[in-house]
């Protein structure tokens, strides 16, 4: 007796998960080619034990360090240093400082921000990340927004490029969270099942004045190393990032949470990874070891029309970007070795040869 599968109406948009008839070589990377450093990860709360668990899992992966940069400040960075100290793989993960906000409203905020940054550096904190919260939804007590480019902050940037140690900045999100949620938004069905992701007019600052305010604080800064997270929320339009790139010098960029948009333009992507090859580094954003592989995947091979490794986070298929060996090294470990100080260097194979040319 057949049993009748569910109507189009009982169908949610939830369970909608078609599969693909489409046949064509597959070729899954478990493990990536090089060693790997991820410079992008967050572990806010981390026991020795889940730090043994997560570096029998790095170990298969060929991941070699992770950058923590959920480290926080003061006693707490400095207890969560200890854990990885006191453990069998001391130098597999590092710490980037983050700041506080506590003490905003009270004058002469900036040069305490930057002591406090400067005695996270001197604990052994590698570098400082800003998370999305500046810029978009940080405001004093009087309710104005800080932006990205307030001077107030001038004296922390200054510390990081007396340091000679990088920012990594997070501002803004998707430009499509920020446009109306209609017909014309291809992020629709993401923005119906996570309606919380939204950025509408009025409650937030629009996409468009946080990148203005992200770009002059980098052209204000020259001599501080900004890595702008998430491909600069530019991984839709290369041309765009690559005008970034080219007008501010001291900015790079790394790979989180845009995989999706690299996949569905291998051949441009491609492209992109091999003429700024020395401005991109490896990061993947939260910490989940069975994501890593598609990365690899994308990455290493040409394989066509893969799945992403997230329902409602990107609806298009994934294509194999076949990435040039000298690249790969510099992708993985290669630029993060050498903007990150104190990174150890052990195990990694020199970055060798000149500017691969696309083939």
């Amino acid at each position: 007796m057949l049993v009748a599968g569910p109507s189009a109406q009982d169908i949610g948009i939830r369970q909608y998960k078609p599969k693909s008839t489409l046949v064509v070589p597959a070729h899954p990377v478990p493990r990536a080619r090089y060693p790997v450093i991820d410079i992008h990860s967050h572990h806010p709360r981390l026991t020795p034990e889940r730090w043994a668990t997560i570096v029998s899992e790095m170990d298969g992966q060929n991941l070699q360090i992770l950058v923590n940069l959920s480290g926080g400040s003061g006693e707490r960075l400095i207890d969560a240093m200890k854990v990885i100290a006191a453990s069998p793989a001391p130098t597999r993960m590092v710490f980037f400082a983050n700041l506080e906000f506590r003490d905003l409203d009270q004058p002469g905020y900036g040069a305490r921000a930057a002591a406090r940054l400067e005695a996270d550096l001197a604990a052994g904190a590698k570098g400082l990340k800003i998370f999305k919260n500046f810029g978009m939804t940080l405001k004093r007590q009087d309710g104005s927004r800080v932006t990205v480019d307030d001077a107030e902050f001038d004296p922390v940037w200054q510390v990081c490029a007396k340091r000679g140690v990088p920012v990594l900045i997070h501002t803004a999100e998707p430009a499509p969270f920020f446009d109306p949620v209609d017909e014309a938004n291809e992020r629709w069905l993401e923005l119906q099942v996570h309606p919380e992701r939204r950025r509408p007019a009025g409650e937030f600052p629009p996409f468009e004045t946080l990148m203005a305010e992200r770009d002059r604080l980098f052209a204000r800064n020259p001599k501080t190393t900004f890595i702008a997270a998430h491909f600069a929320y530019h991984a839709n339009d290369l041309g765009r990032l690559g005008r970034l790139l080219d007008t501010h010098r001291n900015v790079v960029t790394e790979t989180g949470a845009i995989l999706a948009e690299l996949g569905r333009q291998p051949r441009a992507a491609r492209e992109f990874f091999v003429k700024y090859q020395d401005r991109i580094l490896f990061g993947k954003d939260s910490y989940v070891a069975s994501e890593y592989p598609y990365f690899w995947r994308t990455f290493e091979t040409a394989d066509e029309y893969f799945d992403y490794y997230r329902d409602y986070h990107a609806f298009w298929k994934l294509y194999g970007l076949d990435l040039p060996d000298i690249v790969l090294r510099k992708l993985y470990y290669g630029n993060a070795l050498r903007l990150v100080p104190g990174l150890a260097p052990a195990g990694f194979p020199p970055v060798t040869g000149g500017t691969a040319a696309a083939r």
